[in-house]
């Protein structure tokens, strides 16, 4: 499922304007798609392809920056590299402890990895209260520097087994019981966090109290069931190849009896929180914060 998940997102990024035609090439043979192959992913893509969605050349408020103009994360993380026991060996993270800490938070990454701004995300949250954890899901390949490029980021992840996965990422919700005894845990994830966030719920942890996926795409068939977390599924308006799975997730969700939202924020695409990047949005992302932190606060704080 990942595996095409990324390589559309390869694809979608490529028709955003955000890499060119030669990377977006090299990046989908990574993730073992022929020359050929590549080629026509690239070409249907173009032509699905919305005319509004290409990049625009100057941003406006309200606007999607183009990568060029894109600001960098002005909140400097806060925390430090910490390494713990996995099941398949040492599993790295960056922890940002809070101060009298309202609850535990495990951040799962992007596609490129365990990032500056996924570090600031964990930071922001800890400033707001709640201890946070951003998992290396690249561990085992000696973390996300070791691999040193998107590209070989995106093709170890598009071959890790879902098993793998979800054992890390259990694991990081162990470290954040020690971490934040007593309190009660959440998890947060953008686009490929975002489908693991989705993926966790479908393993049926049931320590996660809150869970919020960032416009990941959901399981072909989830059963959420197992799960007691209380769901804040946040979906970008002009994102239609992530908000082809929104029915099918709110169905599972539904079907569990887990409290839940989906909000679609408008006017913005994939990837609209992260402003590092060409997608970014100020004023929706900064709504969508406002509406983490008042779920938070309804669902795990307390």
């Amino acid at each position: 499922m990942f595996r095409d998940y990324l390589a559309t997102e390869v694809g979608e990024d490529w028709t955003d304007g955000l890499i060119s035609r030669r990377e977006a090439i090299r990046r989908l043979v990574k993730l073992g798609l022929s020359a050929g192959a590549a080629g026509a992913l690239l070409a249907a893509c173009a032509e699905a392809a919305r005319p509004a969605s290409s990049v625009p050349a100057a941003s406006s408020p309200g606007s999607v920056a183009p990568a060029s103009a894109a600001p960098a994360s002005a909140r400097q993380a806060v925390g430090e590299t910490i390494r713990f026991a996995g099941p398949r060996g040492e599993v790295q993270g960056f922890l940002a402890p809070a101060t009298g800490a309202r609850g535990g938070m495990l951040v799962i990454h992007e596609n490129r990895g365990l990032t500056d701004h996924i570090r600031s995300v964990a930071s922001r949250l800890a400033g707001d209260g709640y201890t946070s954890l951003a998992l290396d899901l690249l561990s085992e390949e000696g973390g996300t520097a070791a691999l040193g490029d998107t590209g070989n980021v995106s093709a170890v992840l598009a071959g890790a087994s879902t098993e793998r996965l979800v054992g890390d990422m259990k694991s990081g919700l162990d470290e954040l019981e020690r971490r934040a005894a007593g309190k009660k845990l959440g998890t947060i994830g953008f686009c490929f966090g975002g489908g693991m966030v989705w993926t966790l719920l479908d393993a049926g942890d049931p320590r996660l109290a809150a869970a919020i996926p960032f416009y990941g795409p959901a399981p072909a068939a989830p059963d959420f069931s197992g799960s007691k977390a209380a769901v804040f599924a946040v979906y970008a308006a002009l994102d239609d190849r992530v908000n082809a799975s929104r029915d099918r997730a709110v169905a599972g969700l539904k079907a569990a009896g887990l409290p839940h939202e989906a909000r679609t924020y408008p006017g913005v695409d994939h990837a609209f929180f992260n402003d590092t990047g060409g997608r970014y949005n100020a004023e929706q992302a900064t709504a969508a914060y406002r509406d983490v932190l008042a779920w938070l606060e309804r669902y795990l704080a307390r």
